[in-house]
């Protein structure tokens, strides 16, 4: 019987664990790197150990420095998680050779499953459909292709591949990426089915030969390969559905499964399935399978008993479902920017109406699994998953929009993210009728827009600006009893400028002597709303605009607003009355949006480049982002050489028009 479990993981998955851990009575220890030191995870544990350095390789892929931290502490157990080590054979056999339970299915059949070229191979022998592949680029002849990693997952090292042209730079960047996510560079190709849909079967398998398929999953919403949106039990018919659970639990019998599992499906417009690959672990999308049970499965329980050598109960091995279960992964990425990551402290996180977090809700609700809290720090070290937010219903258009009402609501302030576009995503017609496939962002560039239409910055900004007044009266020391901006020529208006997320913004407005608002404007040569005051604190302002109430919370942090207001939120940052001065940036200078290492450089100084072109590959949070030329002309500047790191803010790149030749 498990009594101490050491998770070999970080973030909201280790948390889960933690979860069903207490609730059977089973101690925890976690393990971090120097970054997560102070993170959610580490302070919920029982125990905990360091793992000295920040990058995966240096900690949480160390699979000596976790053996050790077992030993150190006394855990009988390892819980893998997902991502890191969770589908490494060696690690699995190390653990068990330690004498330790692990909690997963055994090596022999990660190492089966990891090899996907192998897997193809030995599930097409039991009868499970596939897609055609490659090996070899020039045997490839007909396209769309696909190129894929071989040893990992997530959407690393997956490129789309339209043309022969196309394919050798392709494979080199899957290569590439694969290499460095998963220490292996091994890739395939395989044929792309176009408007295909991303479905799974989550199975359970047990030491006494049961193989179990408990509900499908839908999967098909998602940005470079990886999953943002998942729904259970899956827009599919119930002939579909029954034939998705034989093909999984063929493939699960096949390899002699132990464990959850996710075996992954490409569903083609046809209502043909292809297998995709078999996840031999818990999956970041497990919770819509454990709320749509009606008699609430909580998945790491049944990893925990059966390792203990239990059979998979009865009501594990045949569940049926009950209303409809959607999550969305909540990122730091910016996707208006080709999906950068962000990073930062992220000074608070609020989601409104959540009923419970790592837990099975027996009525209609809202779950979270987080594992973030106000102040934690977002850095470059690791996935940038925030969070994920579930919403069960008693059906599916109703836990679609309680879902998006809760996002567009949350606080989620200090780092950027991708709420605006999960909740234009979930508000979307296409996506309401379940009209969806693997290339729904790709057609719909419209939900790439933020929530806070452009139109409604200027009264935003003006909240903003009533807000630092409120709170610039509520501290004074002096004359606290005075109007805001009270002075002897009324006439003359205050003024605030912001950094906005269009450009600077330059507020003007006058109060009456009553503390109302008498007039304002932020251009001149605009017609603004007509704006009358009708309550302002540090942390609220109401306004009346054109004849509706609309009230603002604010939130201050030094010198940034975040402003949540009825129609999306902003991030305006409060200029100096009287700038500093401050070195220039040259014209035409590529910055680093976060810091990482330069993979390559594709041009030379002094080569004339067309806008569009790239210029140089950045790796940063595992994945690489190119830098494009932003205009014609020719490449000035390459302070950085290929392998160099840099900082947010560092110049990469010159690139000069002919009008300024430098």
């Amino acid at each position: 019987m498990i009594e101490r479990l050491l998770v070999a993981n970080r973030g909201e998955i280790a948390r889960r664990v933690f979860a069903t851990c207490r609730a059977l009575g089973v101690e925890t220890v976690a393990v971090h790197s120097d970054a997560d030191a102070s993170a959610p995870f580490v302070r919920e544990a029982d125990q905990s150990v360091r793992l000295p350095g920040n990058t995966p390789s240096e900690t949480y892929l160390r699979i000596d420095l976790i053996l050790d931290a077992a030993r150190r502490t006394g855990a009988d157990a390892v819980h893998p998680g997902y991502g890191f080590l969770a589908e490494n054979a060696d690690f699995a056999a190390a653990v068990t050779d330690a004498g330790l339970t692990w909690v997963g299915p055994p090596a022999k059949v990660i190492a089966a499953m990891g090899d996907k070229l192998a897997a193809k191979a030995m599930l097409a022998d039991a009868g499970v459909p596939m897609l055609p592949s490659w090996t070899d680029p020039d045997e490839v002849t007909d396209f769309p292709v696909l190129v894929k990693a071989s040893a990992g997952g997530g959407g690393r090292g997956m490129r789309i591949v339209r043309s022969a042209e196309e394919l050798p730079e392709a494979v080199a960047s899957a290569r590439r990426e694969a290499a460095a996510a998963f220490g292996d560079g091994t890739v395939f190709i395989e044929r792309y089915v176009e408007r295909g849909r991303h479905v799974e079967v989550q199975i359970f398998g047990d030491t006494h030969g049961t193989v179990a398929a408990l509900g499908v999953r839908e999967c098909s919403i998602q940005r470079r390969h990886q999953k943002i949106i998942e729904e259970a039990p899956g827009v599919v018919g119930a002939e579909l559905r029954e034939r998705l659970h034989e093909a999984a639990v063929a493939a699960g019998r096949a390899v002699d499964y132990v464990s959850a599992g996710t075996v992954e499906f490409l569903l083609a417009p046809t209502g043909e399935f292809f297998f995709l690959e078999m996840n031999t672990r818990l999956q970041v999308e497990h919770p819509v399978t454990e709320l749509t049970t009606p008699v609430g499965l909580d998945l790491v329980r049944l990893q925990l008993l059966v390792a203990e050598g239990d059979p998979l109960p009865e009501h594990g091995q045949h569940p049926t479902t009950r209303g409809y279960a959607v999550e969305v992964r909540l990122c730091a990425e910016d996707p208006a920017q080709g999906w950068r990551p962000a990073t930062g402290t992220l000074h608070r996180f609020d989601v409104p109406q959540v009923d419970r977090e790592f837990g099975w809700l027996q009525r209609a609700g809202l779950r979270l699994d987080s594992g973030v809290a106000a102040g934690s720090e977002v850095g470059v070290h690791y996935d940038s998953l925030l969070a994920k937010v579930i919403a069960v219903a008693p059906t599916r258009s109703e836990a679609v929009r309680a879902l998006a009402g809760a996002l567009a609501r949350a606080e989620l302030h200090g780092v950027a993210t991708n709420r605006d576009l999960l909740v234009r995503v979930l508000r979307s017609p296409e996506f309401a009728a379940g009209e969806i496939d693997t290339g729904f962002l790709d057609r719909h560039p419209e939900v790439f827009a933020p929530l806070l239409p452009a139109e409604q910055v200027p009264v935003t900004a003006l909240a903003a600006a009533l807000a630092a007044a409120a709170h610039r009266r509520a501290t004074a020391s002096v004359l606290g009893g005075l109007p805001s901006g009270w002075r002897n020529v009324p006439a003359v208006p205050q003024v605030t400028r912001f950094a906005g997320p269009d450009g600077e913004i330059e507020v003007r407005y006058r109060l009456d002597r009553t503390g109302g608002l008498a007039e304002w404007c932020t251009d001149p040569s605009a017609a603004d709303a007509t704006v009358a005051l009708v309550e302002a604190t540090p942390d609220r302002v109401v306004l009346d605009v054109d004849g509706v109430r609309r009230a603002f919370r604010v939130h201050r942090v030094l010198s940034t607003v975040f402003v949540d207001g009825p129609d999306g939120a902003a991030s305006l940052t409060e200029l100096p009355r009287l700038p500093l001065p401050t070195a220039e940036v040259a014209a035409g200078s590529l910055l680093a949006p976060l810091p990482g290492a330069v993979s390559r450089v594709h041009v030379q100084v002094g080569q004339r480049v067309a806008a569009g072109e790239p210029l140089l590959t950045l790796e940063a949070m595992k994945l690489e982002h190119p830098v494009l030329a932003p205009t014609d002309g020719v490449v000035a500047e390459l302070p950085v050489p290929a392998g160099g790191q840099v900082r947010t803010g560092d110049v990469l790149a010159v690139v000069t028009t002919e009008e300024d030749p430098r």
